[in-house]
């Protein structure tokens, strides 16, 4: 048996489409009536054997001019039906007149037999219309297919600019494929799907480690069901995956726009290559300073320090049990790897740690961030490379306070002008009470930071409000000192900005 011929990659038109063309008026005979069925060209053909002369896909048009006398009685149809459709034919078009009046009944049986939809060309119907028809179709299914093309990579586009552009490429993808879309992380795990759930997920993956172990850029397979797949390399080891129920040429184009796209999101971008950060880590713990490895990551020489958390959902204050208003804050989840790469992507830098559900990110002073509808930001001032530790604390508080008082994005704000009445010795003996317990000190800073609030100093702390209270209690004690005393609320947090300069 001879290997079915490609069909040729162009846009196919519907055979339902031309047999609803009125002024052709063609007639399907026999063979199945099925939707499906497609055509990607029209061919003329009087040959005995028309298979060396088939692409693939063709409706073959013929008047029977090869066919015997005596080939009602023997295997001739069968054996040329047989032919076509080894060829790849996609339907037959047999011409009434001039040499036969009507479609031989043993071709009616023949193409009933081996599946081939036989269609009746009437005699005031040339073939080279027939042909021109077909052509004209596939022209505008061509024009279709580039526009439905050129709106995907628009949409494509508009989706990477959104606050969650990795996501919202893969929706916008699986939207326009009409199919599924499934991102594969560096370990091989899907981190990210879009597209209606499918039986496929488990061949995709499969296409996915393949394509990783081979080293290939992409990868194809064709599922038992005839569903499309394939696989996309992108950078540091992600993987994108698409299934489509059918092979459209078009397919292929947009998914390769969305690895594009994604290859850019999920990579390493503005701030350096991946060589200069493995070279700027070496150096710092060969002894180098972070002023001396800096310029490697950026060609500025002022940082920022941005601590990010996801942004959770806040119901309104409710009465208590006794009237108290109480905040009650739904926490969100901790980000995963895909949030945190496509929370990088949007600052522009990809020097991030993730520490609990807090996200550190280093950013170039000329990057300033702005508010994210995702995230919760802190942000400290800027400052060059050895003042680095300094910003992290500045940032921490900053989120901190932005988580308080329920705002998207809060900024470092140093008054060292006030800060400075205070002599730093001065200010350590004020707290020196305290001893070296950290989550006095934080809680004290917070609370007088948010005037006193027992509540928003708790939301702030992720804590109770009644472990605020003991804390603060415990603070009085050790200080010796009435905290509701406006005048010691200010020395107090006066000594507190100063120990944190």
């Amino acid at each position: 048996m001879s290997e079915k011929p490609a069909v040729p990659l162009t846009p196919p038109v519907p055979l339902a489409a031309l047999l609803a063309r009125d002024d052709l008026a063609l007639r399907q005979i026999a063979g199945p009536a099925d939707a499906d069925t497609v055509l990607h060209g029209a061919h003329t053909s009087e040959m005995a054997d028309p298979y060396p002369y088939l692409l693939g896909g063709e409706l073959l048009l013929t008047a029977g001019v090869h066919i015997p006398e005596a080939a009602g009685s023997g295997t001739y149809f069968d054996d040329y039906v047989a032919r076509i459709v080894a060829g790849g034919g996609a339907a037959l078009g047999f011409g009434v007149a001039p040499v036969h009046d009507t479609v031989p009944r043993a071709l009616v049986a023949a193409c009933e037999t081996h599946g081939l939809p036989l269609v009746e060309v009437p005699p005031r119907t040339t073939f080279a219309t027939v042909a021109r028809a077909v052509w004209q179709l596939m022209e505008r299914a061509r024009t279709a297919e580039l526009r439905r093309v050129t709106e995907a990579q628009q949409s494509l586009a508009s989706a990477a600019a959104r606050p969650d552009p990795v996501p919202s490429v893969l929706r916008r993808l699986a939207s326009r494929i009409g199919g599924r879309a499934v991102l594969y992380g560096p370990e091989g795990t899907q981190i990210a799907t879009a597209g209606p759930a499918a039986d496929t997920d488990d061949a995709l993956s499969a296409l996915a480690h393949r394509l990783t172990a081979r080293g290939s850029s992409t990868a194809s397979d064709t599922t038992p069901t005839g569903a499309h797949l394939t696989a996309y390399a992108l950078s540091h080891d992600f993987v994108l995956t698409v299934a489509t129920p059918t092979h459209e040429p078009g397919d292929h184009t947009i998914a390769s726009v969305a690895a594009v796209l994604l290859t850019l999101l999920t990579g390493t971008q503005e701030t350096g290559s991946a060589t200069a950060r493995t070279s700027a880590l070496v150096r710092l713990l060969l002894g180098a300073t972070p002023e001396e490895v800096t310029p490697l990551l950026a060609t500025g020489d002022r940082w920022l320090v941005v601590h990010a958390s996801p942004s959770g959902r806040r119901e309104h204050p409710r009465p208590g049990a006794r009237g108290t208003a109480r905040a009650a804050t739904t926490h969100p989840q901790p980000p995963d790897r895909l949030a945190v790469t496509t929370l990088a992507a949007s600052l522009g830098s990809p020097l991030v740690d993730l520490r609990a559900d807090v996200v550190r990110v280093l950013v170039p002073a000329d990057r300033t961030p702005g508010p994210h509808p995702d995230w919760t930001f802190g942000v400290s001032d800027e400052v060059p490379a050895h003042h680095l530790a300094t910003a992290d604390a500045q940032a921490s508080r900053a989120l901190a306070r932005a988580r308080a008082t329920r705002t998207p994005l809060a900024r470092h704000s140093p008054h060292r002008s006030f800060a400075s009445l205070l002599p730093p010795e001065d200010a350590r003996a004020l707290l020196a009470p305290l001893g070296d317990t950290p989550a006095l000190k934080e809680t004290l800073r917070t609370w007088l930071s948010l005037h006193g609030s027992w509540d928003r100093t708790a939301v702030a702390l992720s804590v109770h409000r009644n472990t605020v209270r003991q804390r603060m209690a415990r603070c009085a004690a050790l200080l010796g000192t009435d905290l509701d005393d406006p005048d010691v609320r200010m020395e107090l947090w006066f000594a507190l900005r100063v120990i944190d300069q």
